[in-house]
């Protein structure tokens, strides 16, 4: 391959990259890329876990062997198995040399040549592959893992120039990763709360807006838990903010945990002291069981006065969700009540008969609503 084929093989390699959209995508498009830019019949993308001592196969791409898959479940090697990555590399590089890809074949190690593992050669064997060049990936300074590209029995054996260009497209693959790396850490920060941890409104309102069109679709049961945390104003006041945004801390772990009870279940703080459930797929019932369990959990903190617990689901008797702010109207105005009433475990929508007053309180044009949101606070909220 002349200069200017690598050159553009390069370029398309960086473009897939950054044009993926998840993880999963960068890494094909990375082994993808560098499996076509050498000229190879497969390629796999790996990660060196370092705190389970592994090396484990993120993608396999091109012609799969008997036992391979795209996306392996857990397909991992030990690294004692693999010298080079702790050796040949780490102590090579940390000594002032580079991180250079090195070649291997199916017909084993030439005398003195660095970078031999035999178990790299038995592999090549067992799948019918003639030779491989590994290229370890350095992000942020550290050995992170490798990239493979491998040929099959039959064909020309990777070069020293194959070795040299692969160690450039590992840096292409490196910087590819280290961006969306970054990108994901925005995500992340955009759709979580910096308190708790847990997700914040955004992340609710766009999962929500999904849950429901699936509703309407399929008719996937979907509901929703409203909390607010009692007597949040009275401790601020009396023992000062720090001591407040513990017990958010706290009360975000309770719903975590009790979150846990429904797969899937998407724990958020809404703001302020307004927290929320979102399960697709669980029962009303097993949602309104985990939200009692909320209610309990946060009587016991020892601090706080406990919770208020709202419930809507698309199970229950509450007329047709067409929208997502209708059935976050609903749990919205169970809270209410719960909040009103010092009630103990959770209020769910619809449970109340056909004038269920709950949905008669969502329903209501929004001026109505706040009022008589008013008067159920007004009645018997605790101060």
């Amino acid at each position: 391959m002349g200069d200017e084929s690598r050159l553009a093989a390069v370029v398309a390699l960086a473009q897939g990259m950054a044009a993926a959209h998840s993880s999963r995508e960068t890494w094909r498009a990375a082994a993808g890329g560098a499996r076509r830019a050498l000229g190879g019949s497969f390629a796999a993308l790996s990660v060196w876990e370092r705190e389970l001592g592994r090396l484990r196969v993120l993608v396999n791409v091109g012609e799969l062997a008997e036992g391979e898959e795209e996306f392996p479940e857990d397909e991992s090697y030990p690294v004692h198995q693999f010298a080079e990555i702790t050796e040949f590399l780490h102590e090579r590089w940390a000594g002032g040399g580079e991180p250079d890809a090195w070649v291997e074949t199916a017909q084993g190690a030439e005398e003195g040549r660095a970078g031999y593992c035999h178990q790299r050669v038995a592999a090549l064997r067992r799948r019918g592959r003639g030779c491989c060049v590994v290229a370890p990936i350095v992000l942020h300074g550290r050995a992170w893992g490798e990239l493979y590209v491998a040929r099959p029995a039959g064909e020309p054996v990777f070069g020293r120039a194959d070795a040299d260009f692969a160690t450039v497209l590992a840096a292409v693959v490196a910087a590819g990763i280290a961006q969306t790396e970054r990108l994901e850490e925005a995500r992340r920060l955009a759709f979580t709360d910096s308190l708790t941890g847990l997700a914040n409104r955004r992340a609710v309102d766009a999962r929500l807006d999904e849950a429901v069109e699936l509703h309407r679709r399929d008719g996937a049961v979907v509901s929703l838990v409203v909390c607010d945390v009692n007597g949040l104003k009275r401790v601020n006041d009396t023992l000062g903010h720090s001591v407040g945004d513990r017990l958010l801390e706290r009360f975000g772990t309770v719903l975590s945990l009790c979150g846990a009870m429904l797969p899937g279940a998407l724990a958020a703080r809404l703001g302020g002291d307004e927290f929320c459930l979102l399960a697709v797929g669980p029962s009303a019932d097993e949602v309104v069981k985990a939200a009692d369990e909320v209610c309990r959990r946060a009587v016991e903190l020892d601090i706080g006065d406990g919770v208020a617990c709202g419930v809507a689901s698309t199970q229950d008797p509450i007329g047709p969700v067409r929208s997502a702010r209708r059935l976050f109207r609903l749990a919205d105005a169970a809270q209410y009540r719960a909040k009103a009433e010092r009630a103990a475990h959770p209020v769910v929508a619809g449970r109340e008969g056909p004038d269920d007053p709950v949905v008669r309180l969502a329903d209501e044009p929004s001026r109505e609503a706040d009022g008589e949101r008013r008067r159920f606070r007004g009645r018997h909220a605790p101060g």
